[in-house]
């Protein structure tokens, strides 16, 4: 059956909330609109969550326990029938850990699904969940979204020490990272110093702030333009040649001159020491260093241990009182790290909003969708809240229509095709 095929734009504005079942509304969201999905599902912890009378949150509870009773019988057919490969992980957990498992599987399953048609090939997910699912999710995603785009899986250390008796103490979530595709978006993020790095090795200071100093030279003589004396320094007698900073060391402030990338590195030494980044030896003879500052982009890459963000206090201004809520610096590593300005996030669990919020800080497009109403409550408070404005959230209860699915053929002219 031929169909004639619209754009694959949102179906929906942005700062959409949805209350209801995020199965019914991720199947009414057209495919490939998405950039990154964070979803933060419950756990299967076999416990009940209730926020505290009288906080933000107040009224947002549920039950993270699972049977064959909460699950629809037409998902694990829809999964048998189309997605052996899932089937057969949900079944084999069923055996070897329990009933329950296998009913949360499928839960999960069918809208890891729907997520995997609604992300664009450039996009990515991140399901945060902890080590009493993490290993089935992971085979989860692995079947949908295939082994090789699987990234990461990140360890964040959510609580200080617990006792436990006869066992180490849990203090970690996981978080575990897949693309769509191997084309992905990716930004070199980092994680703040510490201080007493900083104290250590960031000695010296100008008027354009603290810096420390670094090569300009790399082992090995060299018998192209790198190798040649530069202000009567001579790299090759030192056994040596002139190695140059990447881009990404230089300053906000540095003035890139047109062709900077093409010319040679002599010119690029005479162009990084006029604009003063060049700090020399006071000893003649002396091979002079590279000035790295001290920015705000300045930290070590980001590793798939985070232990730098702490869990959230009860006296932080954040903190709603929302079980499960997590950190805004937690979701805004992810989402620095994974999309860019003006992407589109969706959090289909959203809760108290965490994503949506940091993604307004990120000015990034959001959508999310959670059960409970007491999630549209939340979202409209916090971001008057954290941005200090008030904004036009869209609160939808309705499942969007798909529009771009094209024209469906009239079912009396090809009724035996859809039959």
């Amino acid at each position: 059956m031929a169909r004639k095929q619209d754009n694959r734009a949102a179906n929906w504005h942005n700062r959409t909330l949805w209350t209801g079942d995020n199965l019914d509304i991720l199947r009414g969201m057209n495919a490939e609109a998405v950039d990154l999905i964070y979803l933060d599902p419950p756990f299967n912890s076999n416990q009940t969550y209730a926020a505290p009378i009288g906080s933000e949150a107040a009224g947002a509870a549920f039950k993270d326990t699972w049977t064959l009773d909460d699950v629809d019988v037409a998902w694990h057919g829809e999964i048998a029938e189309q997605e052996p490969a899932l089937y057969a992980i949900i079944d084999a957990a069923g055996l070897s850990h329990s009933p329950g498992m296998k009913s949360y599987l499928i839960m999960m399953a069918v809208r890891l699904l729907e997520m995997r048609r609604v992300l664009k090939p450039t996009g990515s997910i991140y399901l945060h969940c902890d080590p009493t699912a993490s290993h089935y999710l992971k085979q989860l995603l692995d079947a949908v979204f295939g082994r090789a785009h699987f990234r990461n899986e990140i360890v964040w250390k959510r609580t200080s020490s617990h006792n436990r008796a006869k066992r180490w103490g849990p203090i970690h979530d996981v978080l575990l990272f897949y693309t769509r595709s191997a084309n992905f978006t990716w930004n070199r993020a980092v994680q703040p110093l510490d201080p007493t790095y900083v104290e250590k090795f960031y000695r010296h200071e100008d008027e354009k702030g603290r810096y420390r100093t670094g090569d300009l030279t790399g082992p090995g003589p060299r018998d192209g333009d790198t190798g040649q004396e530069w202000k009567g320094i001579d790299p090759t007698a030192k056994g040596r040649h002139w190695e140059l900073p990447p881009d990404r060391a230089l300053p906000d402030w540095f003035v890139f001159p047109p062709g900077y990338a093409d010319l040679s590195a002599r010119k690029r030494l005479d162009v990084l020491n006029a604009q003063g980044l060049i700090s020399w030896p006071k000893k003649p003879g002396g091979v002079p260093s590279f000035k790295r500052y001290l920015t705000e982009h300045s930290g070590s890459p980001v590793q798939d241990m985070v232990l730098d963000i702490a869990p959230l206090a009860a006296a932080q201004l954040e903190n709603v009182a929302y079980p499960t809520q997590k950190p805004l610096a937690l979701l805004e590593r992810i989402i620095t790290a994974s999309s860019n300005p003006g992407d589109i996030i969706l959090d289909p669990f959203c809760g108290c909003a965490t994503a949506l919020v940091t993604a307004e800080h990120l000015n990034r497009q959001w959508v999310g969708i959670d059960l409970s109403p007491v999630a549209a409550r939340l979202v409209k408070s916090r971001l008057e809240k954290e941005m200090g404005l008030f904004y036009d959230v869209h609160h939808r209860q309705d499942i969007p229509r798909r529009t771009d699915l094209g024209e469906l053929p009239h079912y009396k002219t090809h009724k035996h095709s859809l039959f």
